[in-house]
Order: structure tokens, then C-alpha cells, then sequence
């Protein structure tokens, strides 16, 4: 696709559901002047096969998104996500417990001590 202000405006006003843009916010969005709401991203995203992080960000902030997101998905177990997605359905102020406790614990065995404790009971 040609990156010009007529082209994005008619192949985004045809897939678009709300009011249409006009060629001059189509202008501002390609020299960087401004930036499309959320919902729009989201349509551009969709008919270019692109993240909207990348439309809004870049493309390296995407890159680094989805890094992060894999080393997160690889470093989580099926418990310890059931363990997360249990956590955010509980009401906020059970949530805030929740981190104290996490809190005290972590002051209580800071990482080293509880491998040394670990250890300690295995000899």
C-alpha cells in the first residue's frame, strides 16, 4: 500500500464504523502531528496486520513488548497462572492483603534465605 493521506483515508473510512476522518487527520497522523483514538488504532492495526503498540509506539516498542510478554508466558507454570488469574478476580481490598502478606514474607525470607533454607532440610 502506498503510504499516502487519500489512499489511508478511503481504505480506513470502509472498514471504520464511526464518523469518517477526513484527509487532513489522516495527513497530521503520517507526519506524526497527532495520534488516532484507540478505537481507530485498533481498526488500522487490524486492516494492516500490525499491533497497535507499533502504530503508536513503534516498532521497536512492539518488539520489546512481545519479548517481554514471551519471557513472561515461559517463565510461568499452568499453577502459577491459575494462581494470577485467581488473584485478579478477588475485590481490590482482598488484593491488598494479598500483597501485604506477599510483602512480609518477602522481608521475612528475602530469595537467598529461603534457597539456604531449602538446602538446610535436603542435607
Amino acid at each position: 500500500m502506498r503510504r499516502r493521506p487519500g489512499v489511508l483515508e478511503k481504505g480506513f473510512n470502509s472498514r471504520y464504523w464511526g464518523r469518517s476522518v477526513t484527509f487532513q487527520a489522516v495527513s497530521r497522523w503520517l507526519r506524526g502531528e497527532a495520534i488516532p483514538s484507540q478505537d481507530k488504532l485498533q481498526v488500522l492495526a487490524d486492516w494492516l496486520k500490525v499491533e497497535p503498540h507499533a502504530l503508536r509506539f513503534g516498532e521497536e516498542a512492539a518488539l520489546s513488548i512481545r519479548a517481554k510478554r514471551k519471557q513472561w508466558d515461559e517463565a510461568l507454570d499452568y499453577q502459577e497462572r491459575e494462581t494470577i488469574e485467581v488473584y485478579l478476580s478477588l475485590p481490590v481490598p482482598q488484593r491488598k492483603i494479598l500483597r501485604a502478606v506477599i510483602d512480609a514474607f518477602i522481608k521475612a525470607f528475602p530469595a537467598g534465605a529461603i534457597v539456604d533454607e531449602a538446602r538446610k532440610k535436603s542435607d
